[in-house]
């Protein structure tokens, strides 16, 4: 005699079917999902175009050295032991002292020195209050503005180019910041804001 196995009915193995898939489905979603939460914000922000990068500028303090005011501002190297004070400067400023900010986390905005008012007022107003941002003029400065922070820059034709807001976002008390956190006031220089 022959056994007859019980049938299941047809509306469980369609229930559970579906409740399995459904589950699954859910979990690969989950896991699809945190998989691109992981990838967007591990992932390097893409580049500003024109930033300069100099890998690896050499650190140290020596309070004879003496930087010639080139077509750029020093994106790091050695420097003053003093450290210039974060604001708007109307005058040349020491780039020695300008570098230990730099390497404190300002970000220093320079601009040549016939630069139309307009254009440096709006810069004025980009800086005023901020921390860590210093403005200067720059002599033979070779673009009308230059953004240097440690070990990058970017120079620009226009005060107003949007990379400007880009560069400060990304590289005040930034990556590339050898002692990020350091001081920006109680040093050298009387900015006038």
């Amino acid at each position: 005699m022959t056994k007859v196995k019980p049938r299941r009915k047809p509306a469980e193995t369609t229930d559970n079917s579906t409740r399995n898939f459904l589950i699954g489905a859910i979990v690969v979603v989950a896991v699809a999902g945190l998989g691109l939460l992981l990838y967007f914000s591990l992932r390097e922000p893409p580049a500003i175009p024109g930033v300069i990068i100099y890998p690896r500028p050499p650190r140290g303090h020596d309070d004879t050295v003496e930087i010639e005011y080139g077509e750029l501002p020093p994106p790091g190297g050695v420097h003053n032991s003093r450290w210039l004070n974060c604001g708007i400067y109307t005058e040349p400023v020491r780039p020695e002292n300008a570098v230990h900010s730099l390497e404190h986390g300002a970000v220093w905005i320079t601009y040549q020195p016939d630069l139309p008012e307009e254009d440096v007022a709006y810069l004025q107003d980009l800086v005023r209050g901020e921390p860590y941002l210093i403005l200067s003029p720059y002599p033979n400065q070779r673009s009308p503005v230059v953004l240097t922070a440690w070990g990058v820059q970017l120079e620009l034709e226009s005060a107003q180019d949007g990379r400007v807001q880009e560069f400060i976002e990304r590289y005040r008390q930034g990556p590339t910041t050898p002692e990020r956190g350091g001081a920006c006031s109680g040093g050298v220089g009387t900015p006038i804001q």
